[in-house]
């Protein structure tokens, strides 16, 4: 990660999503503009990256984002891509790392459709479609976005996981399976990449006070606060503030780990 700064930009980064190739500066790819999502572009927006939002449908929503975070004297740029098409990937990355300089911080937060069911009223069609998808799309953008990331000897993969993937719950196979499998995958990123200056870490968020979370019960929300240590739910700005530190280069020996965001409610 170049450690360069933007002329017009200070302390210009490239996040999820990169910045322009006639200037050294970090780059970010940001995978899918979603929910407490856009707390955490921000919050790299912040930090100085240059971000760059992924969306399949979501054209306003993400538009919308990149307007916030160039109004609060950010960069930003969305880009469309269905992470589920090589195809489409590719021709993102490309347009990436033309136009932009490459990738230096990949955030993978695609949360793939599953069919909530269980395992004894679940096809194999429905279950694998999950593991398909979400591995898939990890796979991928993450393959396209080392290639810049080994030229520069500087890299940072954040997977979003999730506390299911360690904690199951009824009818949430699929789901949690895809993410054990996630998990595991950074691992043996961590291990292979290491050598050349790329971490590859997990954050896997609890239950996240968000719009989409708002309308579940209080009964079950105050059951979630009461085993919980610290006392509280999660909010969007903790899981930013730990994606924030894995894509920083003060975590440069921090990598191969899995980090629930859920205030100590899963203690192993």
């Amino acid at each position: 990660m170049a450690k360069a700064k933007h002329a017009q930009i200070p302390n210009q980064q490239h996040f999820t999503l990169p910045g322009d190739n006639d200037v050294t500066t970090k780059r970010s790819y940001y995978r899918r503009c979603t929910r407490y999502w856009r707390r955490t572009a921000k919050r790299l927006a912040k930090d100085g990256y240059r971000v760059f939002i992924n969306y399949v449908n979501s054209a306003d929503v993400a538009e919308q984002l990149a307007e916030q975070i160039k109004a609060d004297g950010g960069s930003a740029f969305t880009v469309q891509a269905d992470v589920r098409d090589d195809q489409q990937v590719q021709a993102m990355f490309d347009f990436i790392s033309t136009e932009h300089g490459g990738v230096d911080v990949l955030v993978s937060n695609a949360n793939m459709h599953f069919t909530a069911k269980p395992f004894t009223q679940q096809s194999w069609p429905e279950f694998s479609q999950k593991l398909n998808d979400e591995l898939h799309a990890s796979y991928v953008t993450a393959q396209l976005a080392v290639e810049s990331m080994l030229k520069k000897g500087f890299g940072r993969l954040v997977f979003i996981s999730s506390t299911l993937s360690e904690a199951p719950a009824p009818s949430f196979i699929a789901h949690g399976t895809a993410k054990g499998a996630l998990d595991s995958f950074s691992k043996y990123l961590a291990q292979e990449l290491g050598p050349n200056g790329i971490t590859s870490n997990i954050v896997a968020p609890g239950l996240v006070l968000t719009d989409a979370t708002a309308e579940a019960p209080e009964e079950f929300k105050e059951m979630i606060r009461n085993f919980t240590p610290t006392q509280r739910i999660a909010t969007p700005e903790d899981v930013a503030n730990t994606v924030s530190y894995l894509a920083s280069e003060a975590s440069s020996h921090i990598t191969g780990t899995y980090n629930p965001v859920c205030g100590g409610a899963y203690i192993q």
